[in-house]
């Protein structure tokens, strides 16, 4: 999926695993773990352009590939099957990234700079 903010353009890239009744955070994903999201592969975020995040401006990524880790607080939302990633806000030079999976959304603002 591709989104374009102001100049920048925002491609993610997952696979979408399904809630299958299973009980997902506190159980399938533990709590204090490190866990990514999608199914079989790790999800890629990429910018065409600099970026914050929460704030805090993304780096290029190292050896290890993990660039960034914020803080985020989740909401509740309606049940979703398979996991999705959306842009329910989109601005001129802001937006908003839901993840959402199970009746967990959790929203990551995003901030491209003049």
């Amino acid at each position: 999926m591709t989104q374009r903010v102001g100049f920048s353009d925002i491609h993610i890239e997952y696979n979408r695993p399904v809630v299958h009744g299973r009980h997902l955070f506190g159980g399938l994903v533990k709590w204090g773990r490190i866990w990514h999201p999608g199914a079989d592969s790790a999800t890629t975020i990429t910018f065409s352009s600099a970026t914050l995040i929460e704030g805090q401006p993304l780096p290029y990524p190292g050896d290890s590939l993990d660039a960034l880790r914020v803080r985020v607080t989740p909401e509740t939302g309606q049940h979703m099957e398979v996991l999705a990633f959306y842009f329910p806000v989109v601005g001129p030079d802001s937006a908003t990234l839901n993840l959402h999976w199970g009746t967990t959304v959790v929203p990551i603002r995003i901030k491209i700079p003049h």
